[in-house]
């Protein structure tokens, strides 16, 4: 059978390998049923759900004519590692790192170097637009997390709240 569609053939992919990933890891916990739900039983019906759309998109990309064979190009390594950085960099910013004295800087600060360095990645950069995103999220962040769910994360740096 020939690849009519290789974008929509990779994706479909991607996704299944991805959809039975989660369902084995879920299989490591107590399943449940419907009515009594274990901790592994949203995890195994989300990969099942996952794979199964992986498998559709497939079948779509195997049976369905394109043009031009929608032809992967090349990989973007300049997104790829802006991307990749951000949430490195947010994790290492919202918990410190105190293998080597970082101290936890918190979540705004971490939200404000998780945007900055992810609208790294795109083509249209303005630090303006990105401050502006950078506050929306914060604050909507802290209503979201601090706020409403009551969680205990830290919201400033250690040095400016002791």
């Amino acid at each position: 059978m020939r690849i009519k569609s290789q974008k929509d053939f990779f994706a479909g992919l991607m996704f299944s390998a991805v959809g039975v990933a989660f369902a084995v890891g879920a299989s490591n916990y107590t399943i449940g049923g419907a009515a009594r739900m274990g901790p592994g039983y949203f995890p195994l019906l989300l990969g099942i759900i996952m794979a199964v759309l992986g498998m559709a998109i497939m079948f779509t990309a195997l049976t369905v004519e394109t043009a031009d064979g929608e032809k992967i190009g090349k990989w973007a390594w300049k997104q790829i590692f802006f991307v990749l950085m951000a949430n490195f960099l947010f994790g290492v910013l919202l918990g410190g790192l105190p293998s080597i004295g970082l101290p936890a800087m918190g979540m705004i600060v971490a939200i404000y170097v998780l945007t900055i360095v992810a609208s790294m990645a795109g083509s249209h950069f303005v630090l303006r637009d990105v401050l502006i995103l950078a506050t929306v999220l914060a604050a909507g962040s802290y209503f979201a997390f601090i706020w409403a769910l009551q969680l205990q994360i830290q919201v400033w740096p250690t040095f400016i709240t002791g």
